[in-house]
């Protein structure tokens, strides 16, 4: 049976590592006014210089969690502006946008995978190594490549499988799964599982 995803939907939050509560909490972060490249809620990010600069090039990058959206002053209306996807924005005055991001490394993730996921990788490593995502929902559309799966390298270990009946089929592709990061920027490094 074919799930019904049928496309990626980034990384949407979902409860913490060890059933401990979920409070939802975002850190604030920083993304130099005009960064070249855009990022979508759902999108894993990286620290850098003090700025939120990127999200995951690669699938073994550190991250420090996953954008979940921006607030700056807009320069033409000089008003307050929220989106939750940010797409190469000069604000105001040229000042720095504000990215808040999920930034618990306990935080679980439901996610899917581009292809089918034998059940013998639940419990390795992957990653997403693009950047896509819609600006009309500013929702990442990103996926979990099962190539380059790891023990340890990568970005996100795989937990399980997401308690989403129509979506829990590992034999076809966007499998919705549960998962956590791997590789922490606030760990150095360090693989958490």
């Amino acid at each position: 049976m074919a799930n019904r995803n049928s496309a990626g939907f980034g990384l949407i939050a979902q409860g913490t590592l060890g059933s401990t509560p979920a409070t939802g909490g975002q850190g604030k972060y920083y993304i130099q006014a005009n960064y070249a490249t855009s990022l979508y809620q759902g999108t894993t990010v990286k620290q850098s210089g003090g700025y939120v600069i990127t999200a995951q090039a690669a699938i073994t990058n550190t991250s420090i969690g996953v954008l979940n959206g921006v607030f700056y002053n807009a320069a033409t209306t000089k008003k307050p502006t929220w989106s939750n996807y940010y797409s190469q924005v000069t604000p105001a005055n040229s000042e720095n946008i504000t990215a808040f991001v999920i930034d618990n490394p306990l935080q679980l993730y439901v996610t899917s995978f581009d292809t089918a996921i034998p059940i013998a990788n639940m419990g390795a490593t992957f990653g997403m190594a693009s950047i896509t995502g819609s600006t009309q929902s500013g929702q990442s559309t990103n996926e979990m490549l099962l190539a380059g799966a790891s023990a340890t390298a990568n970005t996100w270990r795989t937990v399980r499988i997401a308690e989403d009946p129509e979506n829990s089929d590992i034999t076809a592709a966007n499998c919705s799964v549960v998962v956590v990061q791997n590789l922490n920027q606030y760990n150095n490094g360090v693989t958490m599982a």
